[in-house]
């Protein structure tokens, strides 16, 4: 399996559209199933979402992070002027990817939906990932 030339790439959004179907696809979402009620719950109450963050199994809690950080620097105003996604549309775009809802209707999907990008919206803005590097 050969990697391309990175430097011949045009076309952003087939690396995006790469880690999404790569998060997506995990067998077991990155947030389980057990703790996706406390997740939900924790919305936007940054200290509710950390304390839910902690009880996650620590590679996910480290895949979390680093995605987080990667989605952070996505954030800066010199990028959102350009791509228009903010920490509400990142989380938009990753929060499915990181969260399933495992109910069949459909009410309660889309409103669990909203609660998922709001999770997904107050890590972005909030937490600490400066320690990120320092564990690769």
């Amino acid at each position: 399996w050969e990697l391309p030339d990175a430097s011949t790439l045009t076309d952003a959004h087939a690396p995006a559209s790469l880690l999404k179907l790569w998060y997506r696809e995990l067998y077991e979402p990155l947030i389980p199933d057990a703790l996706y009620g406390a997740c939900i719950a924790a919305g936007g109450d940054f200290a509710a979402c950390t304390r839910a963050i902690q009880r996650l199994p620590a590679i996910n809690r480290l895949v979390l992070t680093y995605l987080i950080s990667f989605l952070q620097q996505f954030t800066a105003p010199e990028v959102v002027s350009q791509t228009k996604m903010d920490s509400a549309n990142l989380a938009m775009v990753f929060a499915p990817n990181c969260l399933r809802c495992m109910s069949s209707d459909p009410r309660i999907i889309l409103e669990n939906a909203r609660k998922e990008m709001t999770f997904l919206k107050t890590l972005i803005t909030n937490l600490d990932t400066s320690h990120v590097q320092d564990l690769l």
